[in-house]
């Protein structure tokens, strides 16, 4: 846009609660995304993630999985809420209301054997719940003071980013113990392998969990470069890219929980679990 046309809107208000601006008076270029987002797309990603929300709440209530559905049923819902905010856009790209709207490893180890972690299962709850919490909250604090800056906050960018970066650090944490515990586990099978091989539920779970994490930490990292210039920067302004590199991502690893969700799988893994005491019980009797 030409200096002559920025002087045409210079007493308009594009951004924060005063704004006056719309699409009758100003073109989208001016909004802080500078696009008008789109109809389609943004309707298909609520819909989808309405669908994962019932789906997740009806597995969940099926397996009686509590705590995973209730995060699961949160995340799916800010989704929700979040491309509702971006239908606002579409409506009005200057809408202050619709910006605003934008803004199970425990299981694995006690079933392979606790003996092989660094740390006991339970200290993993206690380590990487409340950290990631932590990192959403800091994006929250961020996003909100973006809001009432009128996106001119550096401040609030930085603490946007800090978040989505400890949110890495911590995904990055969780990903190498993993692998650590892996290596540990595979080196004494060697030794002494199991009675009752990994089931393919189990696999199956393992698989489709490691793939849901790492979409997650390319989403991520997309973040973090998209805010690193704030709100100028041109990856904000790429539609394209937000579509593939957020809403993608982050659909495709809500669904990828749906296989991996840990219910039917670990109640699976409780039958085997009891099996095999019993096979071991008999083998103790017969040698008596």
């Amino acid at each position: 846009m030409s200096n002559n046309e920025e002087d045409k809107y210079s007493n308009y208000v594009v951004y924060g609660p005063d704004v006056n601006c719309t699409l009758a008076l100003c073109p989208a270029e001016l909004s802080v995304y500078q696009y008008r987002p789109s109809l389609a797309a943004n309707v298909s990603f609520l819909v989808f993630f309405a669908i994962a929300m019932m789906i997740h709440l009806a597995v969940g209530i099926r397996w009686r999985t509590w705590f995973f559905v209730f995060c699961i049923f949160c995340g799916c819902l800010s989704e929700v809420i979040g491309y509702g905010g971006r239908l606002l856009l579409w409506q009005d790209p200057f809408s202050f209301e619709g910006f605003l709207m934008q803004i199970t490893i425990d299981e694995s180890i006690v079933y392979l054997g606790p003996q092989y972690a660094r740390f006991r299962p339970k200290l993993y709850y206690w380590i990487f719940i409340p950290c990631d919490i932590l990192s959403l909250v800091l994006q929250s604090i961020g996003g909100s003071l973006s809001s009432t800056s009128e996106g001119s906050n550096n401040a609030a960018v930085n603490v946007s980013i800090a978040g989505l970066s400890f949110q890495v650090f911590v995904i990055l944490v969780f990903i190498a113990l993993t692998f650590d515990y892996v290596y540990r586990y595979r080196k004494a099978q060697r030794v002494t392998p199991r009675t009752i091989p990994l089931s393919r539920g189990f696999k199956i779970f393992s698989i489709f969990m490691t793939i849901s994490i790492t979409l997650i930490l390319i989403r991520c990292i997309y973040r973090i470069d998209e805010l690193s210039q704030g709100y100028s920067g041109p990856l904000i302004h790429n539609e394209g890219l937000f579509i593939g590199l957020e809403g993608v991502m982050v659909l495709i690893a809500v669904y990828t929980l749906v296989i991996a969700h840990p219910g039917p799988v670990f109640a699976d893994l409780d039958e085997e679990n009891i099996l095999q005491e019993t096979r071991v019980e008999r083998d103790t009797e017969k040698s008596m």
